[in-house]
């Protein structure tokens, strides 16, 4: 097994022929879930702010806090991993606070694919007002944090929805998933705001569930540990080559260990008995017999 494989098998890519959207996909979870459904021969529509021609702008205070010159990854690199990987990417810029942009999107994919078989709902704006201090009360953390994660988070993953169940629904067949954190339902202390957004998303994927399954699509909420990002990385000043020589991340994850898990689920053709429930990584690695590109299986990350 390679970091380029998901599995011994990945050569019969389970899922060629599939489309999939993955939102938010230009660093971090998206492109590590994209990265991953190409490696099992999807067509991803890799989906975000970053090109090439013009990174996202509103990233300014988490760029200083991480000492990097410029923003890192765009939609355009990560579709061109996906398609070096066995499937086939097309970057899609979209801003997805925009209705009339994730419409066109959708549109898009329906007149050029004919079909919808996945939605990863990533797309997260709190990193835009992160400002160096996770842990405070709720009265110090700034109000600004309701409007990235609220208004840039999670409405981002319900408009995406809006807009990808109907395609689903008309075929009976489909899967949404929303990358969230998830604890076991316990409190994420230290920070109210977040708290509060992430159980907003796992219970939109829950609701969702609910509506979708008597049209035979499922909806479920992924919650992985503590990934390198980028940024983490950045913060620990290393990068993917060198940080096992940094003891603090010996607990951390590729953002690669939750795409095996998004292309596990979207390769089970049982898939629809998991509807409505929030998934751990660690413990869909177990299930499905999946490994983290350094060859562990990480254990779930608690805080």
């Amino acid at each position: 097994m390679t970091a380029d494989h998901p599995t011994p098998d990945a050569a019969h890519r389970p899922l060629a022929g599939r489309v999939a959207v993955v939102t938010g996909a230009s660093r971090g979870a998206g492109r590590g879930i994209a990265q991953e459904l190409g490696a099992a021969g999807a067509t991803v529509y890799v989906t975000g702010r970053s090109t090439r021609a013009r990174p996202a702008d509103t990233y300014g205070q988490l760029l200083a806090l991480s000492e990097l010159a410029s923003l890192p990854g765009t939609i355009d690199d990560t579709a061109d991993e996906v398609t070096r990987l066995g499937g086939r990417g097309i970057a899609a810029a979209c801003d997805h606070t925009k209705e009339d942009e994730v419409a066109a999107l959708f549109a898009r994919v329906e007149r050029e694919q004919g079909q919808l078989d996945l939605l990863v709902n990533n797309a997260w704006g709190g990193h835009e007002t992160f400002t160096g201090v996770f842990e405070a009360p709720f009265w110090e953390h700034p109000l600004s944090n309701w409007d990235s994660m609220f208004d840039r988070g999670v409405r981002n993953h319900l408009v995406a929805s809006r807009c990808a169940a109907p395609l689903m629904v008309k075929r009976k067949q489909g899967l949404i998933v929303t990358t969230t954190f998830w604890n076991r339902d316990h409190y994420l202390r230290g920070n109210l705001f977040y708290d509060l957004a992430k159980a907003s998303m796992t219970r939109l994927a829950f609701g969702i569930a609910q509506e979708l399954q008597p049209h035979g699509v499922a909806s479920v909420a992924v919650s992985p540990g503590w990934m390198r990002t980028e940024f983490v990385l950045a913060g620990h000043k290393t990068d993917e080559a060198h940080w096992q020589e940094r003891p603090a991340l010996a607990r951390t994850e590729s953002p690669r260990y939750l795409g095996r898990a998004v292309a596990a689920l979207a390769g089970d053709a049982q898939v629809l008995d998991k509807t409505g429930q929030v998934l751990r990584v660690a413990d869909l690695a177990r299930a499905y017999g999946f490994i983290d590109i350094d060859g562990r299986q990480v254990e779930a990350f608690e805080l």
